[in-house]
């Protein structure tokens, strides 16, 4: 009987060695894919939100049910077949940026519009009163996305009449995560070149108004975000190469997808 015993024992420890290996390996691979992140810092490829240009400076963003107007201008026939805004983000009070009209025209009784002061200064009673005045180095919640207005100004001396520093907005947006930067009407200062954790920006590059395509290549080369899109590119002399500004950022850092959308449709 002992001999039988003994054999019957060791199948139950060999059996429950196996099946006590076999658990603990399935609880790794468990833990692994429940652990693994699944932003866009892991797969730059894919976007956490859609961007819709409109025209130059003006954007719709779509992220998860939110919907975001950049500087909206054109009048409401430009944005025909968009969603309704739950937020607007103005960033300056030049004419590219700021239309009081297309304001009138596309907020809603529920939309709330973030801007700088400079901004709600020219606005007219009804609309300033929707309005949530933030300045640099300030942020605010709304629809579970955080907004934080950035420094957007001149360095060039013959540049610093078209935007002084403190008067107009960039902004950062962030949910869960994600970070996007919107870039507003600034050259390569500081404040953009020591930015950290963005996962998408969208750069201006334009002369004389702004900074020139190799100087935003500089400064997203010291940022570097995970994805750019340029935008703001027509200045007095048409439109900025963009196509240089790929290509200065991809020689010397291919891990940065820069991506190209249609920011003029009515250019010749």
């Amino acid at each position: 009987m002992r001999p039988i015993f003994l054999l019957a024992l060791s199948i139950m420890v060999f059996t429950s060695c196996n099946n006590s290996e076999k658990k603990k390996s399935d609880e790794t691979v468990t833990t692994v894919e429940v652990e693994k992140p699944q932003s866009i810092k892991e797969h730059s490829d894919q976007d956490f939100v859609n961007i819709t240009p409109i025209e130059h400076a003006t954007m719709v963003l779509q992220w998860d049910n939110v919907v975001l107007y950049v500087d909206p201008v054109g009048g409401s026939k430009a944005f025909n077949g968009q969603p309704e805004p739950n937020i607007v983000l103005v960033t300056d009070i030049h004419g590219d940026h700021l239309n009081v009209e297309t304001l009138k025209a596309v907020m809603k009784d529920s939309t709330i519009l973030i801007a700088p002061q400079a901004v709600a200064d020219k606005l007219p009673d009804p609309l300033r009163e929707k309005t949530q005045v933030i300045k640099n180095g300030e942020s605010t919640i709304h629809n579970n996305i955080a907004i934080e207005a950035m420094p957007m100004y001149n360095l060039r001396e013959e540049a610093k009449k078209f935007h002084e520093k403190g008067r107009g907005n960039g902004y950062i947006l962030e949910k869960e995560g994600n970070r996007l930067y919107i870039s507003g009407d600034t050259e390569d200062i500081s404040e953009m070149r020591n930015l950290s954790d963005i996962d998408i920006a969208i750069v201006c590059m334009n002369l004389p108004y702004t900074m020139p395509v190799n100087k935003a290549a500089k400064a997203v080369l010291d940022f570097k975000p995970h994805i750019v899109y340029p935008y703001h590119y027509r200045g007095q002399n048409g439109l900025s190469d963009v196509s240089k500004f790929k290509e200065m950022v991809n020689n010397q850092d291919e891990s940065i997808t820069v991506k190209q959308l249609d920011w003029y449709p009515d250019k010749e």
